[in-house]
């Protein structure tokens, strides 16, 4: 390589000679003349051509072609997705925004599972109850009825329009019970009480700290627990059935359950469980608490 070189640069060099007698001349000195400059020049010139076009290899004296720079910053991260480059320059995406998008995704999904899982608790359907809702209130409900089989006590489309018959059907599984109820508009709500139920000839609280109101208005699943305000829990008599005080009922329930109020209360420091503070329900359900054994032996 280094011979070629050599030989290009003498036989330019030989074409910018000047005449032979050129060399008996005194005025320039050997690295002065005009020729040693040229020669010089062709020779600096040449051989930083040929090392730019021919790689260099092995560790040899003979200056090498720099490596291009790669420029790096202009490389931005779009969104929350960092990029890099490779060891060629090649631009990848890590594709961290489509993990995150898929453990959403599958975050959502297992919770969506796992609430079918919990569905499965219920005897029958409901008209309220979705998977959310099942595994927002299954997490919200005390630990002496989780793992039960939720049976369905009284619904007004299965046992007709009366506040009656709800308290009577109250009777037939002792405990914490559930009500749920909706109106026509969509929300649903509801409250975690004691049953059965027993109606008072005179207005007059009941129930325990236990008891509590859900509702579904405010997009997700809210639930409100007594604030220790009063111990207005429950009112039930034959003509309604109500829930909290000091200032409104929380939820109150008419004989016929076809209307229904809801307001703020002092009892459990909620605000409108409905879509307006006066409406007409949809169906009401009250659900009661099993294990599988009790409830195949009754």
């Amino acid at each position: 390589m280094h011979a070629l070189k050599d030989k290009v640069s003498q036989k330019l060099s030989n074409l910018f000679a000047d005449s032979p007698s050129q060399s008996s001349s005194p005025r320039y000195s050997n690295s002065d003349s005009p020729k040693a400059r040229l020669n010089s020049s062709v020779g600096k010139s040449l051989s930083s051509y040929f090392s730019f076009v021919i790689p260099q290899s092995g560790n040899e004296d003979s200056e090498s072609c720099p490596p291009l720079p790669i420029r790096t910053d202009s490389y931005e991260s779009i969104g929350n997705c960092k990029n890099e480059l490779n060891q060629g320059g090649t631009f990848i995406s890590n594709g961290k925004n489509k993990e995150s998008d898929k453990d959403g995704e599958l975050r959502g999904n297992d919770n969506y599972i796992e609430g079918v899982k919990q569905m499965r608790e219920l005897i029958e359907t409901s008209v309220f109850i979705t998977a959310n809702l099942c595994e927002f209130l299954q997490a919200s409900l005390p630990n002496i009825v989780r793992g039960c089989k939720w049976i369905l006590l009284y619904s007004t489309l299965k046992h007709g329009i009366s506040l009656r018959t709800l308290l009577r059907k109250s009777g037939e599984l002792p405990g914490p019970c559930l009500l749920v109820a909706g109106d026509k508009q969509g929300a649903v709500f509801g409250a975690l009480l004691e049953c059965p139920l027993r109606p008072t000839p005179k207005r007059k609280y009941q129930g325990t700290s236990q008891t509590f109101l859900f509702t579904t208005i405010y997009g997700e699943p809210r639930i409100f627990r007594p604030t220790g305000a009063n111990r207005y829990y429950l009112m039930c008599m034959n003509e309604f059935l109500a829930f909290g005080g000091g200032g409104n009922f929380a939820l109150c329930l008419d004989e016929d359950l076809l209307k229904a109020t809801s307001g703020p209360s002092e009892t459990f420091g909620n605000e409108c469980l409905a879509s307006s503070t006066e409406f007409e329900l949809k169906n009401v359900e009250l659900w009661g608490f099993a294990h599988v054994s009790q409830y195949l032996s009754s």
